[in-house]
């Protein structure tokens, strides 16, 4: 295991060079402990399962993506704000930088799908899916559906999710956990095409973090990704908003 950055609320570094910038609202962060035995068969060998007090966290994370486009160009609104709904784990590379794995993203917009999978290799797949903002919840539905044929036979299993969650107070100072679960500079996935580890990297500020509490949580997006069905209620938190700039993904040596 190689020595780990340390764990922060903003990047050690600026991104030289962004490709995207898009803006996440309404996000909600559910998190379980998991037996790191559990989850290790289902990370490539080539990274580092990150763990917490001896154990994997997998992460359900639904939010909405707006403004989605190229660092200086206008957002196109059909095209560049849709939900999305991700499951995940923390991992660590060769060089311990600290980052994402994605077991799955689902998202509303087929052209976002098929875009991510291409030039990100990340494992995206298309759902109907909604954000609905009341005055005191958040309400999440998503259900995957059938790809396209573009996608050969890797279309995923069934899945979805409903989920409802009333935001909290503010969390003036997150304690080391809540970094540890939620500022992740380093996004990874595997180009299968190729066999290898690619990472991108990324830029926010600091989690505008709340605590919240969770109403409704009804969802097979876990099971369908090969993980164990958690065992008691998630740590959860919400954010309203967080402008993000992505970077060009590059090959793990």
């Amino acid at each position: 295991m190689p020595e780990l950055e340390p764990i922060r609320a903003t990047p050690a570094q600026p991104l030289r060079r962004a490709v995207m910038r898009q803006t996440w609202q309404d996000l909600t962060f559910l998190h379980w402990p998991c037996s790191p035995v559990l989850v290790r068969p289902l990370v490539p060998r080539e990274l580092h399962l990150d763990l917490f007090g001896g154990s994997a966290w997998i992460g359900l994370v639904p939010f909405r993506i707006v403004g989605l486009t190229l660092p200086h160009a206008p957002s196109v609104p059909r095209l560049s704000h849709f939900p999305e709904t991700n499951v995940r784990t923390y991992v660590a590379d060769g060089e311990g930088r600290r980052g994402v794995w994605f077991f799955s993203l689902d998202a509303a917009r087929l052209a976002a799908v098929i875009g991510a999978r291409a030039f990100f290799a990340l494992p995206y797949y298309w759902a109907r899916m909604s954000v609905e903002r009341g005055p005191a919840t958040v309400r999440y539905r998503s259900e995957r559906i059938a790809g396209p044929r573009a996608f050969g036979d890797d279309r995923g299993p069934p899945a979805g999710a409903e989920i409802e969650i009333r935001p909290g107070a503010a969390i003036a100072a997150p304690d080391e956990l809540e970094l540890f679960l939620t500022a992740r500079f380093h996004l990874y996935a595997c180009r299968q095409s190729q066999k290898k580890i690619v990472r991108a990297d990324v830029e926010h500020p600091p989690w505008p973090l709340q605590r919240a509490e969770v109403a409704v949580l009804r969802e097979t997006l876990l099971r369908a990704a090969g993980l164990p069905e958690p065992e008691g209620p998630p740590l959860a938190h919400f954010a309203a908003q967080l402008d993000v700039r992505v970077a060009a993904p590059v090959t793990e040596r």
